[in-house]
Formats: C-alpha cells, sequence, structure tokens
C-alpha cells in the first residue's frame, strides 16, 4: 500500500511557524527563518524554474520531496485563505499558476468546494468528510505511488494521533520561535514509537528521518 511521509521545517523549539500567521505571512512573525536554508539551494531554484543555486548535503534532501509521490494531502491552513466559508472568490493557494506539486493534491477543510485545476497538472479537491477519506482519495490518485504529507502542524497532529503516518522528515533549523504553531501537540498516548533510520547535516539544517513502527 502507498505509505503516507510527512515532510516539515521546525525550529529548535518545536515550531512549524511563528506567531499571528495571516494570508500576507503565512509562516508567521519571524517563521521565514525556517526556509533560509532551502532559498539559495539548486535543486529549489530548479522547481521555480531558475538557474544556479547552492549545492550542500541538503540537494538530495529537497530532491527527494517529490520522488515516488503521486499525491499530497494538506491542511486547510496551508493552502490558505484564511477559515470560514470560500466566499465568491476563493483563494487559490499560495503558489501562484503553476505550483509545484505537478500531481492532485487534497486540502482538509470544512467548507465544501469544487476542484480547483491549475497549470502544470496540479488539481487541488476539497475534501470535508475528514482525514481518512482524504487519505483514501489521495492513495487511489497516487496510483501506486507514496502520498506526502504538506502539512500544516494541524494535519500532522491529526494523521499521527490516528497512527496513520509511515514516516516522519523533520528539517530542523537552529532558531528559536518563542511562540506560535507547535507541531507535536494534541496527540494523546498512543502514537507510535518513532525509529530513527537517517541523519544528514547541512548548512543551516540538521534533516532527520524517522520511521513509526506499525
Amino acid at each position: 500500500m502507498a505509505e503516507l511521509k510527512l515532510n516539515m521545517m521546525i525550529s529548535l523549539d518545536g515550531y512549524t511557524a511563528g506567531p499571528e500567521q495571516s494570508a500576507e505571512n503565512p509562516f508567521g512573525l519571524g517563521g521565514m527563518q525556517l526556509n533560509e536554508w532551502l532559498f539559495p539551494l539548486r535543486a529549489f531554484r530548479e522547481m521555480q524554474g531558475m538557474e544556479g543555486g547552492e549545492v550542500t548535503a541538503s540537494n538530495p534532501i529537497v530532491e527527494g520531496w517529490f520522488e515516488n509521490v503521486g499525491a499530497t494531502v494538506m491542511g486547510r491552513n496551508m493552502f490558505g485563505g484564511g477559515p470560514g466559508p470560500w466566499g465568491a472568490e476563493p483563494w487559490n493557494g499560495f503558489w501562484g499558476d503553476n505550483p509545484p506539486y505537478h500531481h492532485p493534491v487534497f486540502v482538509l477543510t470544512h467548507h465544501a468546494r469544487d476542484p480547483l485545476e491549475m497549470e502544470g497538472g496540479t488539481t487541488f479537491y476539497f475534501v470535508a468528510d475528514g482525514i481518512e477519506s482524504a487519505l483514501e482519495q489521495a492513495r487511489e490518485a497516487a496510483e501506486g505511488k507514496d502520498v506526502s504529507l504538506g502539512g500544516g502542524a494541524s494535519a500532522a497532529q491529526q494523521y499521527l494521533a490516528a497512527g496513520l503516518l509511515d514516516e516522519v522528515l523533520l528539517s530542523l533549523v537552529p532558531v528559536f520561535l518563542g511562540g506560535g504553531t507547535r507541531l507535536f501537540d494534541n496527540l494523546g498516548t498512543n502514537v507510535a514509537r518513532p525509529q530513527q533510520v537517517e541523519v544528514v547535516e547541512a548548512p543551516g539544517v540538521t534533516h532527520l528521518r524517522y520511521r513509526l513502527a506499525s
């Protein structure tokens, strides 16, 4: 069966975003520091259609983000647009007309909405009947490939607490945000113990990969 894999950037004090997140500031106050290691990389620049860039130990990690991935699940906050009904002119995401996914993306929401087809093969589907339904639809769409869980923290917590995650890749950035959205809150006591399988040190970040015992 296709596996569900989480990839997130996190601060030393456990936050995936700073306080006061908004459509204008999706990473919250200070949260853009979590991305500073990523933007100069050749692998990231190639995703954006740009040339050049740095080559570090992080490049293979970034190149692997979409390797053997056939679909993505993400939370409403990661897609953006604010809470509540979508409105007459609904938000189309943070990524412009050609998002980097190039496969189906299933957005967790409490408010139904028609699918949103973008350039480059990305179509957003809005799932209002729970995390299990979103994962089932994503696995079907992935056609045997893995499913990426893009975040944010609330979506990750729900899948962790439900025992549905197979792998977690954390990119640990040496900053303290001091507040915001924590990744490992609200998990309960029955989450599977993670088994560390990879550590990659790179400039400005340490990548930690864990398997979750079944």
